[in-house]
């Protein structure tokens, strides 16, 4: 082979070469281009996928945010334990209720937490450590699927709830006893009345013998405490509120002190009246109420025997914007007290904790108020004086059911 034909054919190869170099390097671009663009496919992709998860997380981080707030608005105490029985979250109902703060409560068992606080006693209502009524209720708490994942302790606070179901039972108690009552005092008014005309016949007939006739004065005296008794069962049994009107509340108030006068000042009880700017007036019957409070401030200064403090107060009921608001007549004494055994007692008639007293003082206030369609409440600590709080609705409920009691009556 010539040396032109050797030039000649490594000249084909080379340009055979670099036939395959370019054909080779548009492949390599052409893949480099597809691989471009697929990771350009990919960014986007992925730029999605990561702003959807930031959005998903975002969400989560609302929920368990709004979760959080609703648990930690909620007036029931939750506590929550894991599969193992350890208190893993609570809520700031459970603090305030049981007076524990999380920190004590998180990381404990939740049985031993239970029991070494008395909370698992089974009784209903339990008496928490803040001195609250509460009714526990504990669960398993469950996923999904229906497995177990831990236990749920719920705590409510039914201080209320006992307060009223006592009101229900008082009133019904005392309707009851309330019927017996006056069934009885009629019943006895009747030969009472026979003998207060046996007595007066007396007296004339012995007029002419004065030791004789003492005894038959002495008879009809005790004739006229015993209708007096029987005058306030009748009181009692059906008090009439069908006068209602408007009235100042101040010089109601201040004729109920005048009429206290003697037992305030033969044992040297100062008194104060206290009468908020927006409870200038109230609506009711006003002999059937200064009975009520009378009785109650009477009671209040027997109770301090000799020095103290009498102190009413007046003021309007926290109500919503929307709702009329009632008010409140707080009688306050610094006297020692009520045994907390009494306490529920305190309203029924013939009850009383005094030789002297007939037990009908505080019964016929409870009568009266609830003919106003009120309640009355009462508080008391041994050793730091006792409040009876008379509870008038707003005027015009008021006023439509004295109404009714007056066509009732009528009827």
């Amino acid at each position: 082979m010539t040396q032109g034909q050797a030039n000649g054919q490594n000249f084909d190869l080379l340009q055979d070469a670099f036939r395959s170099f370019d054909h080779a390097a548009g492949t390599l671009q052409e893949a480099y281009r597809m691989l471009m663009a697929r990771v350009e496919r990919l960014d986007l992709e992925l730029a999605a996928s990561n702003e959807a998860l930031r959005v998903n997380l975002k969400d989560n981080e609302e929920i368990k945010a709004h979760l959080t707030a609703i648990l930690e608005s909620l007036t029931t105490g939750v506590i929550v334990a894991g599969v193992d029985g350890v208190i893993i979250r609570c809520n700031q109902a459970a603090e305030t209720l049981l007076g524990i703060t999380r920190d004590r409560m998180l990381g404990h068992v939740l049985a031993r937490f239970l029991n070494e606080r008395h909370l698992a006693t089974g009784c209903y209502p339990i008496v928490s450590p803040t001195g609250a009524l509460l009714a526990l209720l504990r669960t398993v708490l469950r996923d999904a699927s229906g497995q177990p994942t831990g236990d749920l302790v719920l705590l409510q606070d039914i201080s209320d709830v006992r307060r009223l179901e006592e009101r229900v039972q008082r009133r019904d108690r005392l309707a009851a006893m309330g019927e017996m009552v006056g069934r009885i005092a009629h019943e006895i008014r009747n030969p009472l009345g026979s003998v207060e005309l046996f007595a007066s016949m007396l007296r004339k007939d012995l007029a002419h013998d004065p030791a004789k006739r003492q005894y038959a004065e002495h008879i009809s005296v005790a004739v006229q405490a015993m209708d007096r008794l029987l005058a306030n069962l009748l009181t009692y049994t059906k008090p009439d509120c069908s006068r209602a009107d408007r009235h100042v509340l101040r010089p109601l108030l201040e004729e109920v002190l005048m009429l206290a006068a003697h037992e305030i000042s033969k044992r040297h009880i100062e008194t104060h009246l206290d009468i908020e700017p927006n409870s200038s007036t109230v609506w009711c019957d006003a002999g059937q109420l200064k009975q009520a409070l009378l009785n109650v401030c009477v009671n209040a200064a027997q109770a301090m025997q000799i020095g103290g403090v009498l102190t009413i107060r007046a003021g309007r009921e926290a109500v919503s914007a929307d709702e009329p608001s009632p008010l409140r007549i707080a009688v306050s004494d610094t006297g020692p007290g009520i045994d907390p055994a009494h306490v529920s007692r305190v309203f029924d008639p013939f009850f009383t904790t005094r030789d002297e007293g007939t037990g009908l003082g505080l019964a016929i206030v409870h009568a009266i108020v609830e003919a106003h369609q009120g309640r009355v409440e009462i508080e008391s600590r041994l050793g730091h004086g006792s409040t009876v709080t008379i509870v008038l609705p707003a005027e015009h409920i008021l006023d439509s059911s004295c109404a009714l009691s007056a066509l009732a009556a009528k009827g």
